[in-house]
């Protein structure tokens, strides 16, 4: 499928036309040249799913934590601690994941902010759709931990044990302060609302400051978001929700990264636009769609921000 190109900054009574790149995010193969990056990421998204299932499925240990609390004999607690590994286990191995695309993602900007940003998605339209298959994780997992409030109830009576020496009575002291430094991050992981769009937005801002790429990756994120807008309003795909969530997760980054923001009248993103879009197409998420605008962005509430686009999203 090619890429059928319009003028980017083209604009219609004063909003931005949004540029018609016709990628194919969901086929599209690595080229030679793309294919190590490619598999190397293609292998560190293999587990996502499995991911947000084990997520999707996570049992607090509420009741036992507040039995052992309330009723704090060496049975109760005992009971409660062996609940918490298994649950802190799998808080670990999210976290451990988020450290990973740490590594992954810069990878992927670099080959596609690096010079011509248009013609290296059209020419690198595999490693496009990984970059749109990360964004979308963050936001299916950041949905999902907002759900879990039992997540930061087990971590911390995980660390309120462990800061009374639990650990002590079965590893070194030594094991015990790794351990301790662990949990300190992990636990500033977990205080975000948002932990993994947190991670991807701090990597991208590191990625800007150090290679002094912001307009180029401003101008990548546009241009997805406006790829995802035309493959839903164009009805080119089946997985309808995914190209809305990437859209979203496009634009929340391009305001944080973007020092002018993705609200601005000079903004190459058509919100207005992207909001119709959501409200016709976005059935399924349309309100976790909304929500993520409103509270994810920067920019949203600054004075350079028009008031219809304000009242467009405080109105949903």
């Amino acid at each position: 499928m090619g890429i059928i190109l319009s003028h980017f900054s083209g604009r219609v009574n004063g909003d931005a036309t949004v540029p018609d790149l016709n990628l194919d995010l969901e086929n599209a193969t690595p080229t030679q040249e793309e294919s190590d990056l490619y598999g190397h990421v293609s292998e560190l998204l293999r587990p996502v799913n499995d991911l947000l299932d084990s997520l999707r499925h996570y049992e607090g240990c509420g009741d036992l934590i507040r039995k052992a609390i309330s009723n704090p004999t060496p049975d109760n607690e005992e009971e409660a601690w062996q609940a918490v590994q298994p649950a802190v286990a799998k808080l670990k191995q999210y976290f451990e994941y988020s450290a990973s695309l740490e590594d992954a993602y810069p990878k992927l900007l670099k080959i596609l902010c690096e010079g011509n940003v248009r013609k290296n998605i059209e020419q690198y339209q595999a490693l496009t759709k990984l970059l749109a298959e990360i964004l979308d994780f963050a936001f299916e997992f950041d949905y999902l931990k907002m759900k879990t409030p039992s997540i930061q109830n087990d971590f911390s009576y995980y660390r309120r044990t462990l800061s009374r020496g639990k650990l002590a009575n079965e590893t070194d002291l030594k094991t015990a302060m790794i351990e301790d430094e662990l949990a300190n991050r992990i636990s500033l992981f977990y205080a975000y609302p948002t932990p993994m769009l947190k991670t991807v937005t701090d990597v991208t801002a590191l990625f800007v400051s150090k290679n002094n790429l912001g307009r180029s990756v401003s101008e990548c994120l546009s241009l997805l978001a406006a790829a995802c807008y035309h493959a839903v309003t164009k009805k080119r795909t089946q997985r309808t929700d995914f190209f809305l969530r990437v859209m979203v997760v496009s634009i929340i980054l391009y305001d944080h990264i973007d020092p002018q923001g993705a609200f601005i009248k000079q903004s190459p993103i058509n919100i207005k636009s992207s909001v119709k879009a959501i409200q016709t197409h976005g059935i399924n998420e349309y309100s976790n769609l909304m929500s993520a605008l409103r509270f994810n962005t920067k920019h949203l509430n600054d004075e350079t921000t028009p008031k219809n686009i304000k009242q467009l999203l405080s109105s949903h």
